[in-house]
């Protein structure tokens, strides 16, 4: 699909809609965009692609099949045992604060929505900036906490107090939230994430964009206020220095 597009904007909305009850089709969906996106950069094939708190392996599994060495590494080995997504069975359990790789091991290092689930975000961040090897390709997204689905499950009510729509999710639903801000779940903005990124002398910044509005999808970053609402999820594309 086009990207940017409402076709492709309206398909991903729609498969987000049925993830509790068919992860595989969404997130398989999922991984093909984002595996497109960083085509348009760099060819997949032959590349060493690592994939930082990728989950039960459905990214890692789209760069294999599109011809990369793709390894992947999850902080969480209960999620790696998700046999539904008939992930990897190479997977490393391993923190993204500390990954065990040598410095430039990486060509593309690549972190789907995992930013908000870190305490030190910049850490994070360094440490992949540190395995991808000199002008390799970083891609980092994440869901920033004022988007309208900054809470995850108990979105949009994170809005009125984080607690509040926790509370409220668990009486309507009778089910613990997956989420705690401050454990699992932390603050993260557009605007601070973009002002760290450019001063840093690691990386280069080659786009950052809403990953999925329809339309001129660098232009909503760029709008200070706005953007922490509108954006819905930060992509960059980083470029690592020589």
């Amino acid at each position: 699909m086009k990207d940017p597009s409402f076709r492709r904007s309206l398909a991903l909305f729609r498969a987000f809609l049925r993830e509790p009850e068919d992860p595989e089709t969404v997130y398989t969906l999922l991984a093909r965009d984002a595996a497109d996106q960083v085509e348009r950069h760099v060819p997949l094939e032959g590349k060493v692609v690592v994939d930082v708190g990728g989950g039960p392996g459905y990214f890692t599994r789209e760069f294999r099949r599109r011809g990369a060495q793709g390894y992947l590494f999850e902080p969480d080995a209960g999620v790696l045992g998700d046999r539904s997504a008939r992930g990897p069975r190479d997977a490393v359990v391993a923190d993204g604060y500390l990954l065990p790789l040598a410095d430039g091991a990486a060509d593309v290092t690549f972190s789907s929505n995992v930013l908000e689930h870190v305490e030190d975000p910049h850490t994070f961040l360094s440490e992949m900036a540190r395995i991808t090897r000199p002008g390799g390709l970083i891609y980092v997204s994440f869901t920033n906490w004022y988007s309208p689905w900054g809470g995850h499950e108990w979105a949009p009510w994170h809005y009125l107090g984080a607690e509040r729509a926790r509370a409220r999710y668990e009486r309507r639903t009778g089910r613990p939230a997956k989420h705690r801000l401050g454990e699992n779940l932390f603050r993260i903005g557009v605007g601070p994430t973009l002002r760290h990124v450019r001063g840093r002398t690691d990386v280069d910044i080659v786009s950052a964009r809403s990953r999925y509005w329809p339309v001129l999808p660098e232009l909503v970053t760029r709008v200070p206020g706005v953007r922490e609402f509108a954006t819905w999820n930060l992509l960059l594309i980083l470029r690592r220095c020589s």
